[in-house]
């Protein structure tokens, strides 16, 4: 199994005074050392095997949601009413253009952003990982460090998958990191309107208990497959089988909670 060292990389958010405070800041992302995802294919015992994935992807899912929670951050200090430099404006620009956030009204891009910009549970993180990407064993995975089986559609930009047929002219993307990859999956289910009802029952688990579980948000997922309801319970079933709710048990500060809902989702 894989060793991973683990070093503390201070984020402070730019342009800010070192010295102010934010209520329910997060500065601190523990980093996995970047490297190649390991070759999961020379385990024979399945149970070992799963045991070194989990091992391996816990650490950068949480480093991807900790991301999250400094991106909220600001958000967050924005729709308190706090003024914002050069610099953070120019961040909450691009916030939301990657949040896909088209609305001229600020009360509704800060409700907005609220509601998209927070963490996916790990439990199903997981999951999807180890079901999409057949437990860091698939070609796209090994070849593209591509974990969720996300597609783009510029010719070059992943590789082809040998089962497209017709006039399909998707590809698989690739990515440079195993990292990339999960940032790139939480984006999606924190942005994409298909992912809109993930985001409304994260919305109302939160506000009613404080946190919120993959178990309960994978009923989201209707849109992640063609499969709909049947992958549905694939991947709550792994959940449950592989006991990764136990990764889901964290609350969120007051000043992380979502604001009520703006149109659109």
């Amino acid at each position: 199994m894989p060793k991973y060292l683990f070093v503390l990389i201070f984020l402070f958010l730019a342009g800010c005074d070192q010295q102010e405070s934010r209520p329910g800041t997060v500065t601190e992302v523990t980093m996995p050392e970047v490297i190649d995802l390991p070759d999961f294919t020379q385990y024979r015992n399945v149970k070992k095997k799963k045991q070194a994935f989990f091992s391996y992807m816990l650490p950068l899912v949480r480093a991807a949601n900790e991301e999250v929670l400094i991106e909220r951050q600001l958000v967050q200090y924005w729709a308190d009413g706090g003024s914002l430099n050069g610099d953070e404006q120019q961040q909450i620009q691009q916030l939301l253009s990657r949040y896909r956030i088209t609305l001229d009204d600020e009360d509704q891009q800060q409700a907005l952003l609220l509601r998209r910009v927070n963490i996916i549970p790990p439990s199903l993180v997981l999951a999807q990982a180890a079901n999409e990407s057949g437990w860091g064993t698939s070609r796209f995975a090994r070849e593209g460090n591509n974990l969720f089986g996300e597609w783009c559609f510029s010719a070059g930009c992943g590789m082809i998958p040998e089962a497209r047929h017709g006039n399909a002219r998707h590809e698989v993307r690739r990515f440079e990191t195993p990292l990339d990859s999960v940032r790139s999956y939480i984006l999606n289910l924190n942005s994409h309107p298909r992912y809109r009802e993930l985001r409304d029952l994260r919305l109302k688990s939160i506000s009613g208990k404080g946190y919120v579980s993959g178990q309960y948000l994978v009923a989201g997922l209707s849109s992640y497959s063609e499969r709909g309801h049947e992958y549905i319970d694939e991947i709550r079933n792994m959940i449950q089988f592989n006991k990764l709710g136990r990764y889901d048990q964290q609350q969120l500060s007051a000043s992380e909670q979502p604001a009520q809902p703006a149109s659109g989702g």
